[in-house]
């Protein structure tokens, strides 16, 4: 569970990351799944867009990839979601406050 104090710090890291992630009319697919696990094994602190297509509201296809990827939702910001979750000790990049 992330404090608000690292959650900020969270959101401004996200603030110049590219978007990499899209969910479309499809939902939240195993495939969309699998590429949030690659990106946050790789990267610990994604963003991704929810399309206007997409079944559900933004804050639940957030707390659906979170729950299927074990990250946790640092902030949804119209259909913006930005996605953290804490890489193994020997590949961290994020050192949170």
């Amino acid at each position: 569970m992330l404090t608000s104090k690292q959650r900020a710090y969270l959101r401004g890291e996200a603030n110049q990351l590219a978007t990499i992630l899209m969910v479309g009319k499809g939902g939240v697919s195993d495939d969309v799944v699998q590429q949030a696990v690659d990106a946050l094994r790789k990267r610990e602190l994604i963003k991704c867009k929810v399309l206007e297509t997409a079944p559900k509201v933004p804050r639940d296809t957030a707390e659906e990839v979170a729950e299927r990827t074990g990250a946790e939702v640092v902030q949804v910001i119209g259909k913006k979601i930005v996605l953290y979750k804490e890489g193994k000790d020997d590949k961290k990049k994020i050192v949170l406050p």
